[in-house]
C-alpha cells in the first residue's frame, strides 16, 4: 500500500473531522491504526489529546461537611493459628548413622613428577 494523494487527502479530512485512527484505517483499508498515526505525525497534523486521559475526570474536592456520625468499631480479626512448638532433641539411637568421609582423590598413573 502506498500513500497516494487521494489517500492522504482522506486521512487529512477525517483526522481534522475528529475521526479516530482506527476509523481512518478502516476507511482507507490495507493500513493499520499505527500507520495512520505515523503518517499524521509525519504530515504535521495537529496532535489530539488522548481519549483515555480526556475521559478521566478529577473528583471534585468535597467541602468539609457537618460532623459525621462516628464510624462503627472495627470487627476483631479471627484468632491466628498457634505457632508450632519446638521439637524435642532427637535421641542418639534415633539419629541416622553418620556418613563415612569421602575417599581422597587417587593419583593417575604416570602423572607424577618427572
Amino acid at each position: 500500500m502506498s500513500w497516494t494523494d487521494e489517500r492522504i487527502a482522506t486521512l487529512r479530512k477525517m483526522w481534522e473531522g475528529g475521526a479516530t485512527a482506527s476509523e481512518i484505517a478502516t476507511e482507507l483499508g490495507g493500513v493499520s491504526r499505527n500507520a495512520v498515526i505515523g503518517k499524521a505525525h509525519r504530515l504535521g497534523l495537529k496532535a489530539r489529546p488522548s481519549p483515555v486521559k480526556a475521559n478521566e475526570k478529577k473528583k471534585p474536592v468535597a467541602a468539609p461537611a457537618a460532623k459525621k456520625p462516628a464510624a462503627p468499631a472495627p470487627v476483631a480479626a479471627a484468632p491466628r493459628a498457634p505457632e508450632p512448638t519446638e521439637r524435642a532433641p532427637v535421641e542418639a539411637a534415633e539419629r541416622p548413622a553418620p556418613r563415612p568421609p569421602a575417599p581422597a582423590p587417587r593419583a593417575r598413573a604416570g602423572a607424577g613428577p618427572g
